[in-house]
């Protein structure tokens, strides 16, 4: 299926022990570069975050930006009591050695190393949940790239079509280019009153036809056309393909327009090249 390289996805999951969220936005490069932003407590999983995108992304710039917000419950402050009796009778000790201790403020003693305490999370059991929603995100991002690549492949199929109708006209137009050529040149001798063997005219006639032969190039652009239409049904990366089939309809068609010998294919030509144009510049967001 077709993928365009441009997507967006996020995704939010709700804990006891908190929120995570995944951000994932991807545009077009002509490699894969991947930009992970993630919390400190859980950098340590980037590098599996980068091999799961690396198996399923081929193309693209990808910006990834994880978010976890504990919950409130889970993150509140505890009191070690038993650290607390301590420092308490610490300070009884010292006020019977006959030093003047001034009133004991509690934040103070809540202040001692050890005192208060954090509840611990369960570090290995977040770190599973965020990649196993960032897998989730990732479908989200690449369905997004499909459905996105199948509107693109619409638009090209528009206008290869359009160029399969104008060589078709241009094919169509040729003997009578041809015809009028001839025409043309005995109008000419005629006008100047010039008499031309027979032979000679004949000559300058097929010199006229060869130089004006473009057949070939028709032939390979219709090929071409047949080719990006099978290019655009196959699975994987296709947008580097592509790209080059491009670069060469755009051949045939500077060809066409450096063979044109009246306004009609010249304009064909012009309007091939619009074409081809057109769908180059949708192929460089295809992956």
């Amino acid at each position: 299926m077709t993928r365009s390289m441009t997507a967006f996805t996020r995704q939010e999951e709700q804990h006891a022990w908190g929120a995570l969220t995944w951000e994932l936005r991807s545009v077009n490069h002509r490699y894969l570069e991947p930009h992970f932003r993630l919390p400190d407590s859980l950098r340590d999983i980037e590098g599996v975050l980068r091999e799961r995108l690396r198996k399923r992304i081929s193309r693209g710039k990808v910006e990834a930006t994880l978010r976890f917000v504990p919950e409130q419950s889970q993150a509140s402050l505890q009191i070690d009591h038993r650290r607390l009796e301590e420092v308490a009778a610490a300070t009884r000790q010292l006020s019977q050695t006959g030093l003047e201790l001034q009133g004991v403020n509690p934040l103070e003693l809540l202040a001692w190393p050890g005192v208060v305490v954090e509840n611990a999370l369960d570090m290995a059991l977040i770190r599973k949940a965020a990649t196993a929603l960032f897998d989730k995100a990732l479908d989200d991002l690449i369905a997004g790239r499909e459905r996105e690549g199948d509107e693109l492949k619409q638009l090209i199929h528009a206008r290869l079509q359009g160029v399969s109708q104008t060589v078709a006209d241009v094919r169509q137009l040729m003997p009578e280019i041809l015809k009028a050529q001839r025409n043309s040149l005995k109008q000419k001798l005629a006008d100047l009153s010039a008499e031309l063997d027979p032979a000679r005219l004949e000559q300058e006639i097929v010199l006229i036809a060869q130089k004006a032969d473009v057949d070939e190039e028709l032939d390979r652009l219709d090929t071409h056309v047949q080719e990006v239409y099978r290019v655009l049904e196959q699975s994987g990366p296709v947008g580097r393909r592509l790209d080059f089939l491009m670069q060469e309809l755009n051949r045939e068609a500077n060809t066409l327009s450096s063979k044109s010998i009246v306004a009609n294919t010249t304009r064909s030509a012009v309007e091939l090249k619009v074409l081809i144009e057109q769908m180059r510049e949708q192929i460089q967001n295809i992956e």
